[in-house]
């Protein structure tokens, strides 16, 4: 059944980075408001990543955390290339190797957790605490936005998006991972608090796309994301993490290699969709001319 959760898993990555391109190129055209409700595109991003989405959820019902949220890092080398056709170009050598390095970086540091799928139990004392952790790292990471500009800007955002949604994986795999068949246990607040939970990672993310830095923003929220779940699966769900001193050295490469394509992606110009020119305002009439033609 791991197998069967790892395949709907690629397909439900393979959607949430083509709709996250899609809502991006919206984003920076519109800015993060409520006027992208009227943009017909961003509306289709959004069901193709909500699709994905669900098709992620599918997945943590057949999988545990570990397994699954690593194949969504992958998803960064084509949503890069899908952001840069929107914008018709191709993509930069360094959004390429960024992506890459940050792919295989974090690939390589996610397979060196034990897989092992263990039944996910949470209290509801401990998934407080939980959310009150995330919600910490959103004010911060938001309040520290404020004061930036540019790539450092739309990382921060995207450092709050992904882990608030890595709190929706979260409580998915309790929910999902706990049912057993049994559609009552879904009369529960866990199951109430994903909606509102992925509401808020919605918007966060817009905030981050509008920035105009999309591989910055896509390659934060994925190295946030599995990274907050392995560590919620492994503290809280009791899902293992490597032990062994033998995984030290290639743990500490991966990561620098993770954090060699970050810092690849968030040294590229920013993306700015194509506007209309605006009307030029007429000049104002001379007053003798005006006289003149009296």
């Amino acid at each position: 059944m791991t197998w069967v959760g790892l395949v709907i898993a690629l397909l439900g990555a393979l959607g949430y980075a083509l709709g996250a391109a899609l809502q991006q190129y919206e984003a920076v055209a519109e800015g993060a408001s409520f006027s992208l409700m009227k943009r017909p595109r961003w509306w289709i991003g959004g069901i193709i990543g909500f699709t994905g989405a669900c098709l992620h959820a599918v997945a943590l019902s057949f999988a545990p955390l570990v397994a699954v949220q690593p194949i969504s890092v992958a998803t960064l080398v084509f949503a890069v290339p899908l952001a840069a056709f929107m914008y018709g170009r191709k993509p930069y050598k360094a959004e390429i190797f960024g992506s890459i390095a940050v792919a295989v970086g974090l690939l390589w540091l996610m397979l060196l957790v034990p897989e092992h799928n263990v039944k996910p139990s949470l209290s509801t004392p401990a998934a407080l605490v939980f959310i009150a952790v995330i919600g910490t790292i959103v004010l911060i990471t938001h309040l520290a936005s404020k004061r930036a500009s540019g790539p450092a800007k739309a990382l921060l955002l995207s450092i709050g998006a992904g882990a608030t949604t890595a709190s929706v994986s979260t409580f998915v795999r309790v929910v999902g991972g706990g049912m057993d068949g049994d559609f009552g246990k879904l009369l529960h607040w866990f199951t109430l608090a994903i909606p509102v939970l992925l509401i808020c990672a919605v918007m966060l993310l817009q905030h981050s796309y509008a920035v105009g830095y999309f591989g910055i923003a896509y390659a934060g929220v994925q190295v946030v994301d599995p990274i907050t779940s392995v560590l919620a699966g492994a503290i809280m769900l009791g899902e293992p993490l490597p032990t062994s001193p033998g995984t030290a050295i290639p743990a500490i490469a991966a990561a620098a290699l993770t954090i060699a394509g970050t810092i690849t992606l968030g040294r590229l110009a920013p993306d700015h969709s194509k506007k209309p020119p605006a009307a030029p305002i007429p000049a104002p009439v001379p007053a003798t001319a005006t006289a003149d033609l009296d």
